[in-house]
């Protein structure tokens, strides 16, 4: 989930804020400085110029963004290409062998959505996580949501937590935005995956059920403090005393990345030496306490030393750093999870899970999972599957923190992958990249694609939903649902 435009440049306000010196006033200084007459604008220019220099070097050493020296064929040759190449989906119980073939030995499927508020989406990465357990030993399924609600969800998988159905057990997520998990097609799934280990041998779980994501913390704290209270009150109680800086955002109506904002202004001193330092402390003690709960314990630490960094650096920094460092912390999560499990699924947006190299991002310098993972993994390790819509409804909501409702999911603009992939003429249909030379060289340029994150404006979408990429490099399968419809929320 990226943050809200709104919340970024309110951040970026607040880091500028803090000083504005009077000698950005004077003319001779840049033009950045005398229209900001801020420090900061002030200083950034030389920050600039090297990102500037990083953007073109990566270009230079990955030409994901730039057409590839063949062009590829013309509009209605790669049409009908794609139309060849294409599979079309039926619901068929064999839509996906070609794709699981595909997959071969893969310890880590990444399954994409070009939207957080599609119903088929999640309906179709069902399907495939069904099989992938079923049929190839996958032992987790790892969402991006936050760890610490959805330990929640792993105990009703597991029947440990006594909730009598998913609807229940998914009101852990009680945030914005709730939704995205707390949802009816999310729910039919969770419910499969309890029958599924109820149906397991005795004592032997199929699956397993983890959130990725630093968001959460609240939630974080009370389980450490659990954990601790029935080993060490002392520590507990230690550990209440070295999050209280998260006190004042644990009420739903707060949001706790505010806690960054508040350091930024001075109004909140910074935490961050105390949750290091219970973090490794939490490392020491769950090093000789290997069981279930005290791995989600120590994984709980984790994610609020994550939150407190992301939220002071989004706020003191920077949006980009404060990006890059979340990517980091899921790319990590990951590899925790791998270790634990050997094989894992993944369920996160198309602009977490793809390639970042192939895409705007990388002249921006971002980061994402999907290019972290295939650059320290080794490379039929990795399977990164993107998910693509042309039209319908969508959940979202207008601005971070605002209520969710149903909007109309413009047809995809022409000249998108998202439009080629319409032009096709399949209601639904996978197309098998990675081991496709003719296929790989034709879709290796550069073309607008649509994302639809938590918000969705309709009536400024060329500028916040779509960014270029190239398919080949960024993924290594995508399927395309034509059109798709709103998730369903629970109450």
């Amino acid at each position: 989930m990226r943050p809200d435009p709104a919340t970024a440049t309110a951040a970026k306000r607040y880091r500028q804020r803090r000083t504005a010196p009077p000698s950005c006033l004077v003319p001779v200084l840049p033009p950045c400085c005398k229209r900001n007459h801020r420090r900061s604008a002030c200083a950034s220019l030389p920050q600039r110029l090297r990102r500037l220099l990083l953007a073109t070097l990566l270009l230079i050493a990955w030409p994901a963004v730039v057409v590839s020296e063949e062009p590829p064929a013309s509009e209605p040759a790669l049409v009908a290409l794609l139309r060849a190449k294409a599979q079309a989906l039926t619901n068929d119980a064999g839509d996906y062998d070609r794709l699981l073939t595909a997959i071969g030995d893969a310890q880590l499927v990444m399954l994409g959505e070009a939207t957080h508020g599609s119903a088929e989406f999640y309906e179709q990465r069902a399907r495939l996580t069904r099989r992938l357990i079923a049929e190839k030993g996958f032992s987790a399924l790892v969402l991006e949501a936050g760890w610490a609600p959805t330990t929640q969800l792993n105990a009703f998988i597991h029947d440990r937590a006594g909730r009598a159905d998913a609807t229940t057990a998914l009101r852990a997520f009680r945030r914005f935005p709730r939704w995205v998990w707390r949802n009816r097609q999310f729910a039919a799934f969770l419910d499969e995956l309890k029958a599924l280990n109820e149906n397991s041998a005795a004592g032997s779980p199929v699956v397993s059920l983890y959130g990725m994501d630093l968001y959460g913390v609240p939630e974080a704290v009370a389980e450490v403090v659990h954990y601790l209270a029935r080993r060490d009150p002392r520590a507990a109680a230690a550990a209440r005393r070295d999050y209280r800086c998260f006190a004042p955002y644990s009420r739903i109506a707060v949001d706790p990345q505010l806690y960054g904002r508040d350091v930024a202004r001075g109004t909140m001193p910074s935490c961050e030496k105390r949750v290091r330092a219970r973090l490794q402390q939490m490392q020491e003690l769950t090093a000789q306490d290997a069981d279930a709960a005290g791995f989600a314990a120590l994984m709980s630490a984790r994610a609020i030393a994550g939150a407190e960094a992301y939220y002071r650096t989004l706020y003191m920094v920077g949006a980009l750093e404060s990006w890059n460092l979340r990517e980091r912390f899921l790319a990590e999560s990951l590899r925790l999870l791998l270790e634990r499990h050997g094989k894992i699924v993944v369920w996160a947006h198309n602009t977490h899970q793809g390639d970042a190299r192939a895409t705007d991002q990388a002249t921006l310098g971002e980061l994402s999972i999907g290019q972290l993972l295939r650059e320290q993994l080794a490379p039929k390790s990795v399977y990164l599957v993107g998910m693509t819509t042309f039209r319908g409804s969508v959940r979202a909501a207008s601005g971070w923190g605002t209520p969710d409702r149903v909007k109309r999911l413009l047809p995809a603009i022409d000249g998108s992958w998202s439009r080629l992939l319409h032009d096709i003429g399949l209601p639904a249909s996978v197309l098998l990249i990675r081991d496709d030379a003719e296929l790989t060289r034709q879709l290796d340029h550069s073309r607008l694609d649509r994302g639809v994150g938590v918000t969705y404006l309709p009536a400024a979408e060329r500028d916040n939903h779509y960014a270029h990429s190239s398919l080949a490099r960024r993924f290594d399968a995508v399927i395309h649902i034509d059109t798709t419809s709103a998730l369903q929320p629970l109450p």
